[in-house]
């Protein structure tokens, strides 16, 4: 029977100490020198380290569960990517959990039990709500939780957003700019923060500009209701729409062109938001304003981190904003032609 490779056999072919070994592979601070000559001695053994062996001396899993509520939203699957490979650099492991938009206190309750029974570092929380049960689960259990794309009013976590107010007020800005008299919404979720502060910013710099949204529609962020709200809104004779994300503007404008028989922009311009990767394919072309994914990202992470490695660390609030990136699925006003 072939013995086991242990972390002395490396340090000895390293010639390093066994805990330098340790510091290595906890992602603990070791020296460039260092690392190299331990990861190339451990190559060589073939050696890798008892993860779960170290959890039980450290008390940390180096393990951060991440709950989103749709997978739908091509914004999310690449903002998954992202946070796996950052989390990596850090030296966390990523665990994956669904939980649906408007999901029950009983959903909530079992995903916040499998986060505590694997025992994670740190939540992230993709776009879902912080309900009171789930926030006295997570305290309880000395988890620290960061909210990502979604933001509570005294939920006391930290939040990271886009600047979403300010990007539904771009949009008002733009449409008005382009002589657009007659516009409707198409809004993401009303039950969501990122859906009613793009709303409220569009409406009110509307109203800021003299003007009034003609007609909002909820389209919870679903394909079919971004397509009604599109026949309502279209039957109130709208040459705009201002759309709460990308994944329905592509459903609005597919319902305008091909469901409608309606030219984009020539009889109805189109704006999204996210500026997910299908928004510049030449199919869409769609006018959006962009979620700065890369620093959402990063500023994530890093207060969640910060948390985990600090339990005083203050919980912040921050949005980052983005810009309107121009297209062709809308009138582009004059003087920025």
């Amino acid at each position: 029977m072939t013995r086991r490779v242990t972390s002395f056999d490396v340090a000895a072919r390293a010639g390093v100490s066994q805990s330098a070994v340790s510091r290595v592979f906890s992602g603990a601070s070791a020296s460039k020198d260092t690392a190299a000559k331990v990861r190339a001695a451990a190559d060589a053994l073939g050696y890798r380290p008892n993860v779960l062996a170290r959890s039980l001396i450290t008390g940390r899993s180096r393990i951060i569960g991440m709950v989103v509520a749709y997978l739908g939203n091509p914004f999310y699957p690449d903002a998954l990517e992202r946070f796996s490979r950052v989390l990596q650099e850090q030296g966390y492991q990523t665990l994956i959990f669904t939980l649906p938009e408007g999901a029950g206190d009983t959903d909530t309750d079992r995903i916040v039990q499998q986060m505590v029974d694997h025992q994670v570092d740190g939540i992230i929380l993709a776009s879902v709500g912080l309900g009171d049960a789930l926030a006295m689960r997570c305290e309880a259990a000395g988890i620290p939780v960061v909210l990502f794309n979604r933001g509570q009013a005294g939920s006391g976590w930290a939040q990271v957003t886009s600047a979403n107010r300010l990007g539904g007020a771009k949009v008002a800005e733009f449409l008005v700019a382009g002589a657009h008299t007659r516009i409707g919404h198409v809004s993401g979720w009303q039950g969501s923060s990122t859906g009613r502060d793009r709303t409220e910013g569009f409406l009110a710099r509307l109203s800021e500009l003299g003007q009034a949204a003609i007609g909002v529609e909820d389209g919870r962020y679903d394909h079919a209701e971004a397509v009604r709200a599109t026949d309502i809104l279209m039957a109130k004779g709208c040459d705009a729409l201002f759309v709460g994300n990308d994944h329905m503007a592509f459903a609005v404008m597919d319902h305008l062109r091909f469901g409608l028989g309606l030219s984009v922009p020539g009889d109805v311009s189109v704006i999204g938001y996210d500026d997910v990767p299908m928004a510049a394919f030449a199919a869409y072309d769609l006018t959006t304003v962009r979620q700065p994914v890369g620093r959402m990202v990063t500023a994530t992470v890093t207060a969640l981190v910060d948390q985990i490695e600090d339990t005083s660390a203050q919980a912040e609030i921050t949005e980052i904003d983005g810009p309107l990136i121009l297209r062709g699925s809308a009138r582009i006003p004059e003087g920025l032609q």
